[in-house]
């Protein structure tokens, strides 16, 4: 993540400092930068972005010039905090310190710092150079100038923002969250990797679950998991899974192999392929086989993240549905042709609708509408008002 966001920088010409302690990473700065680059530029000019703009360094004083810091370490709130209590003492007076944390709430991350005002989530989303949008999350001691600040910084490099209110998992990871929770499920059940991943391709979605879990890491799907988890014990199922599949080296594209295994091709593109050696590792922890279809595992992907963006609405964590779609659509890769999660449920109607959420009661307590979305089907309201 660290080098997706420094080639974000790059590519608008905007200076950036990459600091890791680890002498290793910093010696291979330069070149991973470059490589990221020349996925979408000449390599020729990615190089000599990377030779005029990029300074790598394991000396965290190198960061007292930036106008903007972003740590993106490890999923760890101790770790975190440890790099802080060093980090603030370097800042220039004026300087906005973010966090690309994921899912730990900013106001815990905050806790140790002499001047949490300047301090906000600033997440990015995985691979950088394909999702254009950055949510910033506003802690309860974070200044409105800090959060004008980073927004106008991400405007400059040309990156979307929206600003969401503190708390766990945020407003994309969090919507998230049950696109992740459904698929496992569903694989214990009997479905395959390749229905799961297909249903959701099939409704238009950029990847399907278990290849966007390859992507993120499995290693980062089950620390994100336990922050999360905890906070909503009711609405997510601790599926055995991506432990199983990280303790046997699975981690996702990052190690090779996790759901699927990956192949680099010729021409430098990352292909998936189907791997055999995992369904041992699935049949392990597999029930009762159910009978599933395209629809059926669709509305169960999709259906759930929709009840989980109007808990989000109805909480007030964001301004307002527009919002809610802007993050589906650019964070989540929601098809662009439907218009974001809720508008998508505003094109259907209120009988579909409730069909769609009847479908779920099995699933219990997650899939229980919010009061929100069980008065908005009473009433017949949608999302976005109409004229």
């Amino acid at each position: 993540m660290g080098i997706g966001i420094a080639a974000a920088h790059l590519r608008q010409g905007v200076p950036v400092v990459v600091v890791d302690a680890d002498p290793r990473v910093v010696a291979a700065a330069a070149e991973r930068t470059a490589a990221e680059l020349a996925h979408d530029m000449d390599p020729e000019r990615a190089q000599a972005l990377v030779d005029a703009l990029l300074q790598a360094t394991d000396d965290l004083a190198a960061v007292g010039a930036c106008e903007l810091v972003v740590e993106s370490i490890d999923e760890n709130r101790d770790v975190k905090h440890r790099l802080y209590a060093t980090l603030e003492g370097q800042l220039a007076p004026e300087a906005v310190l973010g966090s690309n944390t994921s899912s730990i709430p900013i106001g815990k991350l905050a806790l140790p710092l002499k001047n949490p005002r300047r301090f906000l989530g600033v997440h990015f989303f995985h691979p950088v150079r394909r999702r254009p949008l950055v949510e910033l999350i506003r802690g309860e001691r974070t200044d409105e100038a800090a959060v004008a600040r980073a927004a106008a910084h991400l405007r400059a490099i040309g990156r979307a923002s929206i600003v969401v209110e503190d708390g766990p998992g945020f407003l994309v990871n969090r919507v998230l969250l049950p696109y992740f929770v459904e698929a496992l499920e569903l694989l214990l059940e009997g479905a395959t990797i390749d229905q799961v991943d297909q249903a959701a391709l099939a409704f238009g979605m950029a990847k399907g679950p278990l290849r966007l879990a390859d992507e993120v890491g499995l290693d980062t799907v089950v620390r994100s998991g336990v922050v999360l988890a905890t906070a909503f014990p009711d609405r997510v199922v601790s599926s055995p899974l991506p432990v199983t599949l990280v303790k046997a080296k699975r981690l996702g594209v990052k190690s090779g192999k996790g759901f699927f295994r990956y192949t680099t091709s010729s021409d430098g593109r990352l292909r998936a392929h189907p791997d055999p050696d995992i369904d041992p590792l699935i049949a392990r922890w597999a029930g009762d086989a159910r009978e599933h279809t395209p629809e059926s595992i669709a509305n169960r992907l999709i259906v759930p993240m929709l009840l989980e963006a109007a808990r989000v609405l109805e909480e007030g964590k964001i301004s307002g549905p527009a919002e809610v779609d802007v993050g589906t659509l650019l964070g989540l890769g929601f098809p662009k042709d439907k218009g974001g999660l809720l508008f998508w449920a505003d094109s259907l109607s209120r009988d579909e609708l409730a069909e769609r959420i009847r479908c779920l009661e099995p699933l219990g307590a997650r899939a229980e509408p919010p009061a929100l979305l069980r008065e908005m089907l009473r009433d017949g309201r949608k999302f976005y008002p109409t004229t």
